[in-house]
C-alpha cells in the first residue's frame, strides 16, 4: 500500500502541470511530450523525493543528537547557516563548479550546527521548548548577517529566490547533487543505535563505551550534508525535518532504526503532496512549495507544542 501510494503521487507529479502531457502522447512517440517528461517532470519528481526524504532524515538525526524532539535543521540554525554559506559561495566560488560551492555551504552548515549543539550541551535546558526557540533566534541572527552581506554585494535577488523553495527550476543536469541524500541516509541508518545512545546523554554514552563527541560530529555532518544539498539545489524548506519525524514517532514509537525508513518515505510523500497542491491551487500559476509546507508545518508545530504541554500536566 505504501508503494502504491507513492507511485500514484509520482504519476500525478509527472502528468500535472502547465504543459499538457498524457500517457497516450508518450506511447504514441510524441517527441515534445517525451522531452518534457524526461528533461523536466521526472527530474523534478526525483528531486522532490530526495529533498523530502533527506530533510526528514536530517530532522530525525538532529532530534537524537540534540536530545530534543523539537529540534530540526530549520529550528537549530542549520539551514540558516547553509544559506550564509550559499551567499559566501556566490562571492568567492562563482564559476568554480557545484562541488566547490557545496563544500563551502557544507562547511558553514556543519560549523554553525556544531556551535549550536555545543551551546546546548553546556546549558542543558530542562524545558524542551527552549531549544527550538533559541535555535530560531540563533537562525535569525545568522539570517540577518546573510541579508546584510547580500545587500552589501547586491545579491538580494539571488538570496530571495533561494529563501522560497521551488522545484519549478529543477531540470535534468542541475539536481543530481541531491543523490548525496542516499549515502547520507544509509550512514544515518547504520549509526542509528549510536545516535539513540547519544540521545540519552553524554554520561550514558561514555559509560557504554561510545565516543560521544565523534558520534555527535558524525550526526551533525549528516545533517549538514543533507541540508546543504537541499539548500543549494532547491532552497529553504521549513518545518519538514520537524513535523515528519514527530508524526512517525507518534505512531511507531522512538526506535530510530525502525523509524528512519518510514521517516524518509513520509517526508517524500509530504513534499510530493504539497508540490502537487502548489501546482493546481492557482493553475496555471504555481505556488512555491515552501509556502504550502509552512502552512501545514506551522499548524503541526502548534499541535505538537500544545500536545506536549498537555502531556506534561
Amino acid at each position: 500500500m505504501l508503494g502504491l501510494g507513492i507511485i500514484v503521487l509520482g504519476l500525478c507529479s509527472i502528468f500535472v502541470g502547465v504543459a499538457d502531457i498524457s500517457l497516450s502522447s508518450i506511447f504514441s512517440g510524441d517527441t515534445d511530450a517525451l522531452a518534457i517528461m524526461l528533461i523536466s517532470r521526472v527530474p523534478r519528481l526525483l528531486a522532490i523525493c530526495l529533498a523530502g526524504a533527506g530533510l526528514s532524515v536530517a530532522g530525525l538525526v538532529m532530534q537524537q543528537i540534540c536530545q530534543n524532539r523539537f529540534a530540526s535543521p530549520s529550528t537549530t540554525g542549520t539551514i540558516d547557516c547553509a544559506m550564509l554559506g550559499y551567499v559566501v559561495a556566490l562571492l568567492i566560488a562563482a564559476g568554480k563548479g557545484q562541488f566547490f560551492t557545496l563544500a563551502i555551504i557544507f562547511s558553514f552548515a556543519i560549523g554553525g550546527t556544531l556551535l549550536f549543539v555545543q551551546f546546548l550541551n553546556r546549558l542543558k535546558f530542562k524545558n524542551a521548548m527552549l531549544v527550538p526557540l533559541i535555535g530560531i533566534m540563533y537562525g535569525n541572527v545568522v539570517g540577518s548577517l546573510t541579508t546584510f552581506i547580500a545587500y552589501k554585494y547586491d545579491l538580494v535577488q539571488s538570496l530571495s529566490a533561494w529563501t522560497v523553495a521551488n522545484f519549478a527550476s529543477v531540470l535534468r543536469g542541475n539536481f543530481e547533487l541531491l543523490y548525496i541524500a542516499l549515502p547520507a541516509s544509509i550512514l544515518a541508518y547504520l549509526y542509528a543505535a549510536r545516535f539513540s545512545a547519544a540521545s540519552m546523554g553524554e554520561s550514558f554514552a561514555k559509560n557504554i563505551g561510545l565516543n560521544y563527541q565523534r558520534v555527535v560530529f558524525i550526526g551533525v555532518a549528516i545533517v549538514a550534508v543533507l541540508a546543504s544539498s537541499v539548500v543549494m539545489i532547491v532552497g529553504m524548506i521549513p518545518f519538514l525535518g520537524l513535523i515528519v519525524p514527530n508524526v512517525v514517532s507518534l505512531f511507531m514509537g522512538d526506535n530510530m532504526r525502525r523509524n528512519l525508513p518510514f521517516t524518509a518515505y513520509w517526508g517524500a510523500v509530504l513534499v510530493l503532496v504539497c508540490d502537487v497542491i502548489g501546482r493546481v491551487i492557482l493553475f496555471p500559476h504555481e505556488v512555491p512549495i515552501s509556502m504550502i509546507i509552512s502552512v501545514i508545518g506551522g499548524a503541526a508545530f502548534i499541535y505538537l507544542v500544545l500536545r506536549d504541554r498537555v502531556n506534561a500536566r
